[in-house]
């Protein structure tokens, strides 16, 4: 009965409707129009990116910015880089967050609220606040100007959220389908990765999805810990279309910025799949 006299009364009310309609749009156009800028300047030559009078639309569209882009000496080295640290911190918060969720779920044993409030400390914490600390033990032993410094780094930062993410999908799997499972003689790797891996896939999506992001647009890191130019990633590239001398380089820098960008939308784009899926995946199929 509620649900019809909400119906009704959005059908009596249409100026209510379209009022909430127009302020969806226009914030919807307030998030969109950085993404539009940032494409449209891609495309402009230098002329008319740097006029006072902003150009919606390139009058003279062109393809040098993405040109000049992608033939930069350390592109590839530096996207190289970004694959390799990325792939990495991705595969590594995945692999110990789920374990370390599985054990804050599924056993009791000394000092597991401990961790758990532990590992909420850490999460509050801004990154910022840890990287002083983090490059002075990296450089005593060693990790600073390596991939494995900086991965470790990444994971360090989003194992926490990753943790208590997987936490609740191990939660809310019914420990009656593990019982069943040990009944029919599966062992304990067999039911984790047999019957609660699947289980708890949208949440290894959204962890694997933070932890992508996360390593993928950070930059202070990656300028703090790396060495030299060759070892950079895409996020410190980008910095170098900025310098002194010539001042910013804003058609090639935006086109870089779209360039960037590609590889987190079709990375969601993909994952997105496996998340619908992993929603429908349950015990009676598994």
């Amino acid at each position: 009965m509620n649900y019809l006299r909400t119906r009704r009364s959005r059908a009596g009310n249409p100026k209510g409707g379209a009022l909430a309609n127009t302020i969806a749009v226009v914030f919807c156009l307030v998030w969109v129009f950085p993404v539009y800028w940032m494409v449209n300047t891609a495309f402009k030559p230098r002329s008319e990116a740097m006029t006072s009078t902003p150009l919606f639309v390139p009058k003279s569209p062109t393809l040098s910015n993405f040109d000049a882009a992608v033939n930069q000496t350390t592109f590839y080295r530096n996207l190289w880089n970004s694959l390799i640290v990325v792939g990495g911190t991705v595969l590594l918060a995945v692999v110990l967050g789920m374990f370390a969720a599985a054990a804050l779920s599924r056993f009791r044993f000394r000092g597991r609220r401990a961790i758990m409030v532990a590992i909420l400390v850490v999460q509050m914490l801004p990154g910022s606040a840890l990287l002083i600390p983090t490059f002075l033990v990296f450089n005593r032993v060693g990790l600073l100007g390596t991939y494995a410094g900086l991965i470790l780094a990444y994971v360090a930062v989003v194992l926490p959220f990753s943790i208590w993410v997987m936490r609740g999908f191990f939660l809310a799997v019914p420990v009656e389908i593990e019982e069943a499972a040990r009944l029919d003689g599966a062992s304990t790797w067999q039911i984790l990765y047999k019957i609660l891996f699947p289980l708890v896939a949208p949440g290894v999506v959204a962890s694997s999805i933070f932890a992508f992001i996360a390593a993928w647009n950070d930059y202070l890191v990656a300028y703090t810990f790396m060495k030299d130019q060759d070892q950079y990633t895409l996020p410190v590239w980008l910095a170098s279309f900025s310098t002194p001398i010539t001042g910013t380089d804003f058609g090639g820098q935006m086109a870089g910025s779209v360039i960037f960008s590609l590889p987190v939308v079709v990375f969601f784009l993909i994952i997105q799949r496996k998340l619908v899926s992993g929603v429908s995946a349950g015990a009676v199929k598994g």
